[in-house]
């Protein structure tokens, strides 16, 4: 299965687990019912702007859409290298590959190569978990822009932060980058109501 059908199925299986309309889902993650009919159906290569949308409005990682539409009731402790999903952005050519076996452990860890001088930015999307995410460069050099900070790192520097606001990558130089991206997920503690007087 191609990775593209792959991605539809996913989020057509997280939309059906959350009983979520075509019409709500689009209403949740800002994109529009077409083009997530199009990409459930494995006819649309969505970007990674959409896709973060779309995991957004499902209250899932980005990361998560990449990973098997049934998992395994005993997930397997190791991901090899042949079954590692591969996806590469159509509007950038960033690629990504999702490395840690698929719910073994509540860490998600991608593998990215991030061509020279492209630009990648993620809105502030409503997560139904809070996220945080580590990014450690291996080659190269990356701007990140996350919420009003703003970093270069180069390679051996790593990054930590929430995924609670905008966030861009840029490639600045002449070089591919590669960077790892581990992320680790809890639900969003609400905070108790006080009692009305």
């Amino acid at each position: 299965m191609d990775i593209t059908t792959r991605l539809g199925r996913r989020v057509r299986a997280l939309r059906d687990a959350r009983a979520l309309s075509l019409e709500a889902l689009a209403d949740r993650s800002g994109v529009s019912r077409s083009n997530i009919s199009l990409i459930e159906r494995g006819e649309s290569s969505p970007t990674a702007t959409v896709l973060d949308k779309l995991a957004g409005g499902l209250g899932v990682t980005l990361a998560s859409l990449f990973e098997d539409e049934t998992p395994a009731v005993e997930p397997a402790p190791i991901a090899r290298l042949a079954d590692q999903p591969v996806w590469t952005d159509p509007a950038s050519g960033y690629m990504r590959r999702n490395v840690a076996p698929a719910g073994a452990s509540p860490i998600q860890l991608v593998d990215v190569v991030f061509p020279p001088g492209q630009r990648v930015a993620y809105d502030d999307a409503t997560r139904a978990a809070e996220t945080h995410q580590l990014v450690w460069m291996i080659e190269g050099t990356m701007e990140l822009a996350v919420g009003q900070g703003q970093w270069r790192l180069e390679a051996g520097d790593c990054l930590a932060m929430r995924l609670d606001g905008p966030i861009s990558y840029h490639n600045p130089t002449t070089r591919p980058a590669r960077y790892a991206v581990a992320l680790v997920t809890s639900p969003l503690q609400m905070a108790p109501r006080r009692p009305k007087p």
